[in-house]
């Protein structure tokens, strides 16, 4: 063969492998697939892509490309370092374009790590921890890459717990005649909800409502009858719970065992599962938590996403299967950009505001998600009976009332 064709030969041998790669972007979601949490950051993922998918793609540069996910199970309940390689395999290995997902704040500050080297966008779906955007005031031009679209970061969460705590002290003054509720606080012990149990310190006696204590199991203890006595004994009106651990199903069941006349308020992961009552065999009545998705109008999607969830997967989407919105949100910055390219991306989501499923997205000067009643604050839901009842915002349609153990 003459040189100069040998030499065009390798030229398109090398190009061939680029070419094929613009035939779709791919999104690696990470996650503790062994777990509710993986379960739904998947879940959410494969709607989204199915959804673009059927629209032919994403359109880019006068051509569409599909989407194509790649789950990357990190274990980060487990270990941490389990989930710094789950991350570095993502990116490496699967050649990832796009990383979404994570749970646990101290694995997803590691995974960030891992991202903001190789300057991958990385949109945060389950982790709460303020200091994941705070490293992007901080440090703009190593972690401008990352984007939390759900949860709120703990600050924003602090601020739906003490408006849901108000509305429920405001109901124990007018049905129980105590002008002062007492709050117990119950928190796991692990960084998210250190800003939380601080601001409940702070905030709640300013609310006229009076802290009894601190008490903080480990994710996954297996008997709070220690603490619930201790809480008992303190006469508290409300347990303020920041749980996100298997033990959120033991504080249910052995409240509920106790028929203790506290009502249990807060964040509670596992009661926010369709799983909760029979995993606290029927014990979980009262229990309340933050949530993400009920069939109530915070949005104009959010009852048409919770009934496709539904019927596809047998069951309610926790608030990790925001990944759905988180796909959404690329696409839109994708073709709104007409690249893939992370740097020409990055100023292209600031500036987005879209209605997702459970809230109104628009991201600050931290890349976190605008706190606001009518734009992003999540909801409260209370197990009554065997279901999940939505309660607050109480002016969306939807809504029902709060119950208060001893009432009929």
């Amino acid at each position: 063969m003459p040189r100069p064709l040998i030499v065009a030969a390798a030229a398109v041998l090398a190009i061939a492998p680029a070419a094929l790669a613009q035939d779709n972007i791919k999104i690696a979601i990470v996650g503790p697939m062994a777990f509710a949490q993986g379960e739904n950051a998947w879940a959410g993922a494969e709607m989204a892509r199915d959804e673009v998918n059927k629209q032919g793609g994403i359109a880019v540069g006068g051509k569409k490309l599909k989407v194509e996910l790649v789950r990357v199970d990190t274990n980060e309940i487990q270990s941490v370092s389990d989930a710094t390689n789950a991350m570095e395999r993502a990116i490496t290995r699967e050649k990832a374009d796009f990383v979404i997902g994570g749970f646990r704040s101290e694995a997803v500050l590691a995974m960030q790590e891992v991202a903001m080297d190789n300057k991958k966008i990385f949109l945060g779906c389950g982790a709460a921890d303020a200091k994941l955007g705070a490293n992007v005031e901080k440090n703009y031009d190593r972690y401008k890459y990352w984007f939390r679209v759900a949860p709120l970061n703990a600050p924003g969460l602090g601020k739906t717990l003490f408006a849901v705590l108000g509305t429920i002290a405001g109901q124990i003054r007018a049905d129980l005649k105590k002008e002062m509720p007492k709050v117990a606080i119950l928190a796991e012990k692990v960084i998210w909800t250190e800003a939380i149990v601080k601001a409940a310190q702070e905030n709640l006696p300013k609310m006229k409502m009076e802290v009894v204590g601190l008490w903080q199991p480990s994710p996954v203890a297996t008997d709070v009858t220690a603490e619930l006595a201790a809480i008992d004994r303190a006469g508290a009106d409300m347990v303020f719970t920041a749980l996100s651990g298997p033990v959120g199903i033991v504080v249910g069941r052995q409240m509920g065992e106790r028929k203790m006349r506290a009502v249990a308020f807060g964040i509670n992961v596992e009661a926010q599962k369709d799983g909760f009552w029979q995993a606290t065999a029927g014990k979980g009545n009262y229990v309340a938590t933050l949530d993400t998705y009920a069939e109530v109008e915070m949005t104009p999607k959010m009852i048409p996403f919770v009934k496709a969830f539904k019927e596809r997967f047998n069951k309610s989407p926790t608030y990790n299967a925001g990944t759905y919105d988180a796909i959404d949100l690329l696409r839109i910055a994708i073709e709104k950009a007409g690249t893939t390219n992370a740097d020409k991306l990055v100023p292209v989501l600031e500036q987005t505001q879209n209605v997702g499923t459970g809230a109104i997205i628009e991201f600050d000067k931290s890349h976190d998600p605008i706190w606001g009643i009518g734009k992003y604050t999540g909801i409260a839901v209370q197990w009554q009976n065997g279901k999940k009842v939505p309660f607050w915002p109480p002016q969306v349609k939807g809504m029902q009332k709060f119950g208060l153990p001893g009432e009929s």
